[in-house]
């Protein structure tokens, strides 16, 4: 009698178990620090792309100091060349596509997480890896006697820009990750940014450019972004062009995560 009273309060007891959904931060926190804890396993998703805007930047300044210098007085090619080496090196295709290589994505996409968890946890350790990026960068222009005109706090603004559009242009990374599941396509969506970064004022003032090329450079977003970041470093606090810059990088950022947000919804019905 006894063990059938055991038994029946047990069972009880089980019943009465009930697995809950885990809260939505926990979701996104869990996300995100494992994409952070997978980078220094994949360090060739990180170095490339500051390797390729330090040498770019390097190279650039020894080829076109002397040049631009001696023609403009006061130009200082270095600063000017800051902000586009900062866009190469924290422009790609996401933390995400590390999840699409390993089939990880699949999986989690077969768990109760929260679908826009993983996007969120992804943007926020994207945006950390983005600063980070960026910090070599920053320092070797410092080293090279490049000064912020807008102060301590307009290098907090730079790099906060910065960290912007690296997000912003990610959710086109996103979306073909999520549409196609080829990691091959994912990262050739960096190619996309070529255009925008080079049809642009990105090694001459926009004031230079003529004919076909000022016409595109001027509906370019990447422009503005440029140009709002140039601002900080050469001008100051220069609102006007900060307040475009920001509008160019929400404008990016509303065309991307619309297509990310689409390519979710699709691939979850899939699943």
């Amino acid at each position: 009698m006894t063990t059938v009273s055991i038994t029946a309060a047990s069972s009880e007891s089980r019943a009465r178990v009930q697995a809950r959904p885990s809260p939505a931060l926990r979701d996104v926190a869990s996300i995100a620090g494992r994409a952070l804890r997978a980078v220094p396993r994949e360090l060739e998703t990180v170095i490339p792309p500051v390797f390729i805007a330090l040498f770019f930047f390097v190279v650039n300044i020894g080829t076109l100091q002397r040049l631009t210098e001696s023609h403009l007085n006061g130009f200082d090619i270095k600063a000017f060349m800051l902000p586009t080496a900062i866009l190469l090196g924290v422009t790609g295709a996401g933390s995400l596509v590390l999840d699409i290589q390993s089939g990880y994505l699949d999986r989690l996409l077969l768990t109760p997480v929260r679908r826009l968890a993983i996007l969120i946890g992804h943007m926020l350790a994207d945006v950390a890896i983005a600063c980070t990026l960026m910090v070599p960068i920053l320092g070797l222009a410092l080293g090279l006697g490049v000064r912020l005109q807008s102060g301590p706090a307009g290098v907090l603004a730079f790099l906060l820009m910065g960290c912007a559009w690296s997000l912003a242009f990610a959710g086109f990374g996103y979306a073909i990750a999520l549409k196609t599941g080829n990691p091959a396509a994912v990262n050739s969506s960096f190619l996309l940014f070529f255009p925008f970064l080079f049809m642009t004022s990105s090694y001459v003032p926009r004031a230079q450019l003529s004919g076909w090329l000022g016409n595109i450079a001027t509906w370019n977003p990447v422009t503005y972004v440029l140009e709002g970041l140039r601002s900080l470093v050469t001008q100051g606090w220069q609102w006007d062009s900060l307040v475009k810059a920001v509008l160019a990088i929400i404008a990016v950022g509303l065309v991307s995560m619309s297509l990310c947000l689409a390519a979710l919804r699709g691939r979850t019905r899939r699943g």
